[in-house]
């Protein structure tokens, strides 16, 4: 892995713990080497994360559609920015650019952004490690409902592995690095049992 996308929210008015977990990441992508590729929000989540890694040495590149790249949205300080058409391009971009995926705690945009990725690697479009960093729990009502989407047949279990969850960025990172595509991912096409 030489980049990570990282899915997070931008509002502003979260708990200090989210944010500081978001530095924490940042942080903790520098320090491996790691470029990271986000949404290039200066706020929020977005803008703790980019500032931490900038901090920190880090290479961040920033991929915004042109409805977003405003001065109270963008962050002008990154290694790069892209600024494209629309937000179905912005993703596209950033999907290309990255080795990895991470969700951070957000909302409707940062689940929209992991379940598409998800659904990406379900169907066989790119087969690269996708992943939660489960700041206080806050995924946790996320993955039980994936667990009853298991359950309840609507996905095979190897789409369940297909996304890893850790409580620090380290953790993450690591269980990321040690990814590998399950098996039988081609299942739900051959309704093999």
């Amino acid at each position: 892995m030489k980049s990570i996308c990282i899915y997070c929210g931008c509002s502003d008015r979260v708990r200090p713990v989210y944010l500081e977990s978001a530095r924490q990441m940042g942080t903790a992508l520098a320090e491996r080497g790691l470029t990271l590729v986000y949404g290039a929000g200066s706020t929020g989540l977005m803008g703790a994360l980019a500032d931490a890694a900038l901090e920190a040495g880090g290479q961040v590149i920033g991929v915004i559609p042109a409805i977003f790249n405003t001065p109270r949205l963008a962050h002008n300080g990154l290694t790069r920015l892209e600024v494209l058409d629309t937000i179905h391009l912005r993703k596209a971009r950033m999907i290309e650019l990255s080795d990895a995926f991470i969700a951070l705690p957000g909302g409707f945009g940062t689940l929209e952004e992991l379940f598409e990725i998800l659904t990406w690697a379900q169907v066989g479009l790119h087969h690269k490690p996708i992943g939660l960093l489960n700041t206080q729990g806050y995924f946790d009502p996320l993955l039980g409902l994936l667990d009853h989407i298991e359950q309840e047949g609507f996905i095979y279990s190897e789409h369940r592995q297909l996304l890893s969850q850790a409580e620090t960025p380290q953790a993450l990172l690591e269980a990321l690095e040690k990814h590998s595509r399950p098996d039988g991912l081609e299942r739900w096409l051959t309704r093999e049992a």
